[in-house]
């Protein structure tokens, strides 16, 4: 069987998200669809919107045959690491192709774009440093760095400015980097923009758009025409059963309270805290109400608004640089669902996977899946704390099957 391998995080699956899948089992005339899908924490600092396990419904119920979970040290790391973790973790499961969305659509100036960098790494960095210390952020140094390396080289390379590009090439960097065999292809992504909102003229709106509207009119039926039916399903029995979807204001009274039971020292063990904002941190909390108020608050042109929530992540979670920064690659591959094609395919092909698959996690001792663990029963606390009701942790619930 020939498997399609995506990177994920559904927050919620939409119906950008059912063509992505649909136009990579067609490009790649693959058998099966194997997504690696973030947990309950996101790669933008940001908590998902509904659990983890409410999102490998949804991708079962639209095509996808098995769903695997990003472990959290990748899942909220910036690019190239979440790159990194996803592509090794897609080789593992013996996937003959990998498929991701971009505003190119053509592969081969992605391929271009990593043999530029990678031919003129010294310089780049250079670059970047000479950007980063005349004030400019260190993600503008890095697009500025990659225009005046293109000058040197006449093909056609990616934008780097739009972020599917800027993703997509770094999975082509991953796996330059682990010399995989897995084979790249993207999809041009259709409509909506990244951060666009919903727009009554189309229905495929990004994902960062139905959220949006979702907190802001409080009413599901705002969203229905953009996703497919049994994604509105379980975001409404979501709603039924918790009565409010997941963003940080969800959780903003815990946050609050870590951020004020830590002392300056302890707040910079943290994983992504810099050294010089954690006086900022604890000084703010303490005026803010809610979580944009405290944002606004602590936003300046050092820390882009992803880097923050990355910090408040770990903070929140209570995961510090030492746990963080102690693993090279993933060390496990962790089974959330499967169809039967799915299943079928797993005993076709697990005995060559290089790493132990995890279906019930009782019985693993594992440092990297006690820190998914741990994120997990933090995103339930919270939920709960707020909805009186409680969500299935990891050491209830099994892999789904459809």
């Amino acid at each position: 069987m020939k498997a399609v391998g995506i990177v994920v995080e559904y927050n919620p699956f939409h119906n950008g998200h059912l063509y992505h899948v649909n136009e990579s089992k067609k490009i790649t005339n693959a058998d099966v669809v194997v997504a690696v899908m973030s947990g309950n924490f996101l790669q933008r600092g940001e908590p998902a919107l509904v659990s983890k396990w409410h999102r490998t419904k949804m991708a079962l119920y639209n095509g996808v045959d098995i769903v695997i979970e990003l472990p959290y040290v990748y899942s909220t790391a910036n690019a190239p690491i979440f790159a990194e973790g996803a592509i090794f973790l897609l080789d593992a499961m013996k996937c003959d192709v990998f498929a991701f969305g971009s505003e190119q659509g053509n592969i081969e100036p992605f391929l271009n774009t990593a043999n530029l960098i990678e031919e003129n790494f010294d310089e780049y960095n250079r670059l970047i440093k000479q950007f980063v210390s005349t004030g400019i952020s260190y993600p503008k140094s890095l697009y500025l760095a990659y225009e005046q390396l293109q000058r040197m080289k006449n093909q056609p390379c990616i934008d780097l400015s739009q972020p599917n590009n800027i993703l997509g090439y770094h999975y082509i960097a991953a796996a330059k980097k682990f010399n995989v065999s897995i084979q790249p292809a993207t999809i041009q992504r259709v409509s909506a923009g990244y951060h666009d909102s919903i727009n009554e003229k189309s229905n495929i709106a990004s994902a960062t758009g139905i959220r949006k509207a979702i907190f802001e009119h409080k009413n599901l039926e705002e969203i229905r025409s953009y996703v497919p039916e049994t994604t509105f399903s379980e975001l409404h029995k979501w709603q039924q059963q918790f009565s409010t979807f997941v963003h940080w204001e969800t959780f903003w009274p815990l946050l609050k309270y870590g951020l004020l039971r830590n002392s300056p020292e302890q707040l910079t063990a943290f994983a992504d805290v810099s050294e010089g904002i954690e006086n900022a941190l604890i000084k703010h909390a303490k005026q803010a109400n809610s979580f944009s108020e405290f944002m606004s608050l602590i936003k300046s042109k050092r820390y882009t608004w992803t880097r923050l929530q990355r910090m408040l992540t770990h903070i929140f979670t209570g995961i510090t640089k030492e746990e963080l920064h102690q693993f090279q690659h993933p060390t496990y591959i962790r089974l959330l669902g499967m169809t039967s094609k799915g299943q079928a395919y797993l005993s076709e092909r697990k005995k060559d996977f290089p790493l132990p698959l995890i279906s019930r996690v009782a019985q693993v001792k594992d440092p990297m899946l006690a820190i998914d663990i741990r994120a997990s029963e933090i995103y339930g606390l919270g939920l709960e704390l707020y909805s009186k009701n409680k969500i299935d942790g990891d050491y209830k619930t099994p892999p789904i099957r459809m």
